[in-house]
């Protein structure tokens, strides 16, 4: 993520200068920093350890899961600015840490919420702005993941496994789209028949934002990676493909006749491939951003201004990583 996602994002904002790598391991940092073209590289596991520390002043981090409260802590230490990858933290206890340390030390601590800024995402959230989906009824985000795609080689010794690493993008995306907290209500979780100690086959967490549901379930058995985030409203439906940043918009089928249902059809592929002509080439050439060139332009602003970044900062991680302790002591009796 550093490399193909961080990196461009900064230098395409323009507002930063990307000064060091980092990593723990020496190679890992040194082929980094050649490919993503940056001059300087270090082998260091916090901020403490750079050479180059005095000269920053702000640090991202896109390390496993299990060194980010190293690495934020170290940052805040020395006075610097955090942007952080999710999960945010392996702990609630470690998040609130660091929130009230960064708060304290008056230091913008910020977390990689993107794909709520993706071109869909805003184009959907336009649709709803301007009436077209009518009254919210709910919120279904559902992600399929296929085992045999590329994944980290530490996935499943997070709690949950793979589901820790990637439920935040459901969570913030739900969280966004229902404007309001999101409250627990029930959790299904179903075991690995794969043998994974900690991922599951499937796990289904019920939530409502104050009347409305919200639903999200994420399958680690399936034959196909999808993601994907459904508004429901009166009108109308809206959803995102989240992999092809696509948004597509079906109106009320009303009696559900067969000119109803021709019409539905027409409307989602109309949307389907005219998002593909928007989003197909850059898609193809890995150029598509999904939101992060909004996360640096916000947590650049931030610095600036003292403010906390509207819908990345600190608390904002905080409210997800809770749902996901949530959702793991919920299901946990099936999880373990």
């Amino acid at each position: 993520m550093t490399t193909h996602r961080h990196i461009p994002a900064m230098r395409e904002h323009g507002g930063f200068d990307v000064v060091c790598l980092a990593d723990r391991r020496e190679e890992r940092a040194r082929d980094g920093a050649a490919k993503a073209k940056v001059a300087h590289y270090e082998q260091a596991e916090g901020v403490d350890q750079l050479s180059v520390r005095d000269g920053i002043d702000a640090v991202t981090c896109g390390t496993a899961p299990f060194a980010h409260h190293r690495v934020i802590r170290s940052a805040l230490e020395a006075g610097k600015h955090v942007l952080t990858e999710k999960p945010f933290t392996m702990t609630l206890e470690e998040g609130e840490e660091l929130t009230a340390y960064a708060r304290e030390r008056g230091l913008v601590l910020a977390v990689v919420h993107n794909f709520q800024f993706a071109p869909s995402v805003r184009r959907l959230r336009g649709w709803m702005e301007a009436g077209r989906l009518g009254r919210v009824r709910a919120i279904w985000a559902l992600q399929l993941s296929n085992p045999a795609r590329r994944l980290p080689t530490w996935f499943d010794e997070l709690p949950g496994g793979l589901f820790y690493d990637e439920s935040p993008h459901l969570i913030y995306m739900a969280r966004a789209l229902a404007g309001a907290e999101l409250e627990p209500v029930s959790v299904t979780a179903h075991p690995s028949t794969r043998g994974l100690l900690n991922t599951p086959a499937q796990i289904d967490a019920q939530m409502r934002a104050g009347e409305m549901p919200v639903s999200i379930q994420m399958n680690f058995e399936a034959p196909v990676s999808e993601w994907h985030v459904t508004v429901l409203g009166e009108r109308g439906m809206a959803m995102v493909d989240l992999f092809r940043d696509i948004a597509v918009f079906t109106p009320n089928d009303r009696d559900h006749h067969a000119l109803d249902v021709i019409r539905s059809s027409a409307f989602a592929s109309w949307h389907h491939w005219l998002g593909y002509l928007r989003s197909g080439p850059g898609h193809l050439a890995g150029r598509l951003r999904y939101g992060n060139d909004e996360v640096f332009s916000r947590f650049h602003d931030a610095i600036r201004s003292g403010t906390p970044p509207k819908g990345i900062s600190a608390d904002d991680a905080l409210a997800v990583l809770r749902i996901q302790h949530w959702i793991l002591s919920a299901g946990g009796r099936i999880l373990v």
